[in-house]
């Protein structure tokens, strides 16, 4: 089948070269600009661009360019902009959206199951439409959540996603009877900088969930730490609030018991034990966590 490609993080990565292992042509892979990153002026490809480009394939930064190309169909996964009911219009286009519709519809599917608590979630390959990933959905596969962190079950999604969206293309009855959602829907709002934010006024099991996020931070006498893996270990041995080394342990006090850092990253470094952190923060008298 000739296909357009649209994409750009990471996780559309896998899609993209399993279309081509499938042995469908592409004509065209439009991608967000390249970006500026780090402290230079330089800027760097998309990953999907990059992808792109060590398979030979063309690319564009214009969806003007999938209206020039001549295609049967397009694909997109995380491309990071809306795509136009006009384009929509002349090419169909399927979408492979991370979540089992329409249960967390929006930018952050992935990281709302786990703040919400799921049980499981999955992919869903669904036909793009003009409003918030309402299109009917074709084939969908579901996984645990467990206790992966985003990452873990962005990557576990992301090759199921590349493996369900080649059955789609392969089967003339998936293609052309796709199922109307069914269900209750909810939104998955983008993700801000308070999504990561850890304060005392959270459960243990709501600091933990924030946590696998992998962004997640808290404040430590006026200085940023970011917690990048802790547990819980069922015990109360500090106050609501506090920060504390007990037994070995640096320890924040929720509202139900003890979470245990077990690698931080301190404002301006690298990440390392907590307790190697704690040993040269050189904290004022009884700090607290807000």
């Amino acid at each position: 089948m000739r296909l357009a490609f649209l994409g750009t993080p990471e996780p559309a990565v896998a899609s993209l070269r399993a279309v081509v292992r499938a042995g469908h042509d592409i004509e065209v892979v439009v991608t967000r600009p390249d970006r500026r990153r780090g402290r230079g002026g330089a800027t760097s490809p998309s990953p999907v661009k990059a992808a792109a480009q060590e398979l030979g394939l063309v690319v564009a930064h214009d969806l003007a360019a999938i209206e020039d190309a001549d295609v049967e169909r397009g694909v997109v996964v995380a491309y990071g902009a809306m795509i136009p009911a006009s384009l929509l219009e002349h090419v169909p286009m399927l979408n492979v959206h991370f979540s089992l519709l329409p249960r967390w519809r929006g930018a952050a599917p992935v990281e709302r199951a786990i703040l919400a608590g799921d049980a499981e979630t999955g992919v869903a390959i669904m036909t793009l439409e003009e409003g918030l990933d309402t299109g009917p959905v074709h084939l969908e596969r579901r996984v645990r959540v467990d206790e992966k962190t985003a990452a873990q079950l962005t990557q576990e999604l992301a090759e199921l996603g590349a493996l369900a969206l080649v059955d789609v293309l392969a089967s003339p009855d998936l293609l052309e009877h796709p199922v109307d959602q069914r269900g209750t829907t909810t939104y998955a709002a983008k993700l801000t900088s308070e999504t990561f934010h850890l304060g005392p006024s959270m459960s243990s099991v709501e600091v933990l969930r924030t946590v696998r996020l992998g962004r997640a931070f808290t404040m430590v006498d006026e200085r940023r730490l970011g917690v990048r893996v802790a547990h819980a270990n069922g015990e109360t041995r500090v106050a609501v609030g506090v920060i504390a080394r007990v037994d070995g342990d640096v320890v924040l006090g929720t509202l139900d018991g003890d979470v245990v850092l077990d690698r931080v990253q301190p404002e301006g470094s690298s990440v390392m034990e907590a307790r190697a952190w704690w040993s040269g923060a050189r904290l004022g008298h009884e700090p607290r966590w807000t």
